[in-house]
């Protein structure tokens, strides 16, 4: 490991220098895989935070504090320490600036908004002016991940507008929503069905499936519509 960066109380960034590296596309993931000096083995998987672009790989993950492997992550390991990794993995909820040409939907609940941030950071560095909006929900203020680098993304004016939605709590002034994902949300935010965006969703399961049901709902087509969900692993 490099460096490591808190990005909330709870979750942190990993910066990882990998020897002969292939490069990545944004949205892959990679395994961790841990080795106790008994033998026992422990693995999961996280998404890769970092835009292909970027020198460093950067794996953003949440602490469970009954997991096996993310208490490890983010509370012991120290820079100059070694693990074990498999990847880049998965082709289907990727996005490449290069060959994109549509409206570019994102809809992101806690560390679900990891992946998203790649294809926003591949997108600016990519230099890419297509069109994209990120909704992303979280419990409170103090549980947004990449709060000021996305504040500075949705400054940049580059066609980029960013939307929070804060489920439990919110702090004084607040101009955001200030409630679940629901319908009437992703109405307003969202591209019409007409624009066809590409749209990727990523969170726990059952706010994975009531967005994609709802953009079903309001006609957009099935087959731009891809999700990558996560439920209780063990961390």
């Amino acid at each position: 490991m490099a460096g490591l960066v808190k990005e909330t109380p709870r979750v942190s960034t990993l910066a990882l220098e990998i020897p002969g590296w292939a490069g990545h596309r944004a949205g892959q993931h990679m395994d961790v895989r841990l080795t106790a000096e008994d033998g026992y083995q422990a693995q999961r998987s996280y998404s890769i935070a970092s835009a292909p672009e970027d020198e460093r790989v950067a794996l953003t993950v949440e602490r469970l504090e009954q997991g096996e492997v993310s208490p490890y992550l983010v509370g012991e390991l120290v820079v100059g320490d070694q693990l074990e990794l498999r990847g880049p993995i998965g082709a289907f909820f990727v996005w490449e600036a290069a060959s994109a040409a549509q409206p570019l939907l994102l809809v992101g609940a806690g560390s679900g908004v990891v992946p998203l941030m790649a294809m926003l950071r591949h997108r600016r560095a990519a230099g890419s002016r297509v069109p994209a909006c990120l909704l992303y929900s979280s419990r409170s203020i103090e549980d947004v991940i990449y709060r000021e680098e996305l504040e500075q993304l949705a400054a940049a004016a580059d066609g980029l507008r960013v939307h929070h939605t804060l489920t439990r709590s919110q702090p004084a002034g607040w101009g955001g929503y200030s409630r679940r994902l629901d319908r009437p949300m992703l109405e307003e935010v969202a591209w019409r069905p007409a624009q066809k965006p590409s749209v990727y969703i990523c969170g726990p399961t059952s706010f994975v499936e009531a967005a994609a049901q709802i953009l079903v709902d309001l006609g957009h087509d099935p087959r731009s519509v891809r999700t990558e969900r996560f439920g209780a692993t063990g961390g």
